[in-house]
């Protein structure tokens, strides 16, 4: 075989192998389009779904644990003293939800929901009997009722009033009292000049077995980036509690689904009815839950900044003596008046003046943050963590004594902690599925290499075929070396003189001359 057969060889072999990986990688990515195209068909919330009765009954647990502040100084606290608190909990509860009088609606492109919750507590997991253990905290409708009465002219009669009925500024309850409701005596006599206002209250009042009102989701078959991302609640595509449009808008999920194929740079929103606003959340970092890897998105600082740190947060100040600084969200516009303070667990990123305001916080990430940890590919909760507090906003009132020493503050009722991970039979079905996409993405990879390992063959099959001819030539060319001279040969070996031709000590000379003939 000729040099240039060879080169023609070589030339074709890694053309060949070029093309195959060239190949590879066109169908890799084709069967890649094809499997994200099937994850938005599959990942679309109508009957047959792989995703809609999941959708419908979560199978995770979720538990819902309680953490109460009980103030230990509250008569110095009135005379001006800092507020001292403990902290009491968890009283925990398995919170079982599903999504009840479920109906497609708009031709099948929305479906329309109410998300039923029920709670049942937990004692192994609680450090106490919330029918027993008091708590003692702010009186949350006395505070209701004074800043209803605040601009009144009938507000000293009303301290009066109260004062009679010793409703103060401070009360003294059981934790289930405090959950679930108790008959308040300020309210069960306001009732008498207010229709429709109950006489009971409490943090959880008419929450357990109950919905909080109807949602329109998008199914996501029209754009996958739409599934699950509400489009009205109780019939509105936009609130009404706030000052500006931005404020009001209604964006997102509902925090129990997320669209499939997530990316790191992408912001989530959530609309939560209990802050009556939607939140943001950002990717922090990826980790791992249960080996089924995950982007953890929590909520920045900027979520509950002040109008000065972020400027779109203007439209949330209740009015402009009403606004509060980083940290903390005044929520009363949808709490009928009541001077309700949303914030996180022990002002967990807020400005420092409210931590330093109460004695017995300690903000920490680790136990105070709120997280979502979603698997990119699905954008299936994997875990999750939604805290958050209950706080009151005290101060000096006027026409009530009782508040004359008070100095503004925040304090804090109790906090909670929604938390839920996925369940060992889940976790095994998206690991599958992603064990099918994994394939799937990496069979380009694999043609890669084989093509590579087929191109490694050739240079090797050269190069044995090189040395093979080196070998062919090399034997030629030594058989040709001591191979007989014919008679046509113009020269030949022979001896030099007869004393050369039998020496004893030298043998025999030879020497190249030219052949005489004859």
């Amino acid at each position: 075989m000729t040099r240039r057969s060879y080169a023609l060889y070589a030339v074709g072999g890694i053309c060949g192998t070029l093309l195959a990986v060239g190949i590879g990688l066109l169908v890799g990515r084709v069967f890649h389009t094809l499997m994200e195209n099937r994850l938005k068909k599959e990942i679309v919330l109508v009957e047959g779904s792989r995703v809609f009765e999941s959708w419908k009954n979560p199978p995770p647990p979720v538990f819902m644990e309680f953490f109460f502040f009980n103030i230990t100084n509250a008569e110095d606290c009135l005379n001006g003293a800092k507020p001292k608190v403990t902290q009491i909990g968890p009283y925990t509860y398995r919170e079982y939800r599903y999504k009840d009088n479920v109906t497609m609606v708009e031709n099948g492109t929305m479906v329309s929901a109410y998300t039923m919750k029920k709670f049942v507590f937990l004692r192994e997991k609680s450090v106490g009997d919330p029918a027993v253990d008091n708590i003692t905290t702010v009186n949350i409708p006395s505070w209701a009722v004074m800043e209803k009465m605040k601009d009144s002219w009938f507000r000293t009669m009303v301290s009066m009033f109260m004062k009679t009925l010793g409703s103060g500024p401070f009360t003294s309850r059981t934790v289930h009292e405090l959950l679930w409701g108790y008959e308040d005596p300020l309210l069960e006599k306001a009732a008498g000049y207010t229709p429709g206002l109950d006489k009971a209250f409490g943090l959880m009042y008419k929450k357990n077995g109950s919905d909080s009102g109807e949602f329109i989701y998008h199914t996501g078959e029209q754009n996958y980036l739409d599934y699950g991302r509400v489009k009205t609640w109780k019939g509105q595509s936009k609130l009404t509690f706030w000052t500006s449009e931005e404020s009001n808008r209604i964006q997102g999920s509902d925090g129990s689904s997320f669209h499939p194929l997530l990316k790191k740079d992408e912001r989530i929103y959530i609309f939560t009815p209990d802050l009556c606003r939607t939140i943001y959340m950002d990717f922090e970092k990826e980790v791992e839950v249960k080996g089924i890897p995950a982007y953890r998105f929590t909520p920045p600082r900027s979520v509950f900044a002040s109008k000065e740190e972020n400027s779109d947060n203007e439209g949330f100040c209740v009015s402009k003596k009403e606004c509060l600084g980083t940290g903390v969200l005044k929520v009363s516009p949808c709490r009928k008046g009541a001077p309700v303070v949303a914030s996180f667990p022990h002002f967990y990123l807020a400005e420092d003046k409210y931590v330093d305001a109460i004695e017995g916080m300690s903000p920490d990430r680790e136990h105070h943050q709120t997280y979502l940890d979603l698997n990119p590919t699905t954008g299936v909760i994997l875990r999750a963590s939604k805290r958050a507090q209950v706080n009151i906003l005290m101060n000096r009132v006027g026409g009530f004594p009782d508040t004359k020493n008070l100095n503004e503050t925040v304090f804090p009722v109790m906090f909670l902690n929604e938390s839920v991970v996925i369940d060992d039979e889940s976790a095994a079905k998206v690991k599958k599925l992603l064990l099918i996409s994994d394939l799937v993405s990496n069979f380009a990879l694999f043609i890669v290499g084989l093509g590579g390992i087929m191109l490694l063959i050739l240079v090797v099959l050269l190069f044995r075929a090189h040395q093979k001819k080196n070998e062919v030539n090399r034997i030629v060319f030594t058989k040709a070396l001591y191979a007989q001279p014919s008679a046509q040969d113009d020269t030949s070996y022979c001896p030099v003189g007869d004393k050369g031709r039998e020496d004893p000590q030298n043998g025999t000379y030879i020497g190249l001359t030219e052949k005489v003939d004859a």
